[in-house]
């Protein structure tokens, strides 16, 4: 059995659906970043990262990170 490359952001689903990216309102889809699993923004135009603390998602835009 293979394992997922991104490994999942442990949300409850029904909250997963409803999570949108607080900057433009986008679908936000799981990440690993530098410090461990984010949720990124699905938007080409803006892309920002917020990580996720002990299973909470950080969703303030002023602590996104935009990916390089």
């Amino acid at each position: 059995m293979t394992e997922p490359a991104v490994p999942p952001s442990h949300l409850e689903p029904w909250l997963r659906d409803i999570l949108r990216c607080p900057g433009c309102r986008s679908e936000l889809r799981d990440a690993e970043g530098t410090a461990g699993p984010e949720l990124v923004c699905v938007s080409d135009a803006c892309g920002l990262a917020y990580r996720i603390d002990d299973g909470v998602p950080v969703l303030l835009v002023d602590e996104a990170r935009r990916p390089a």
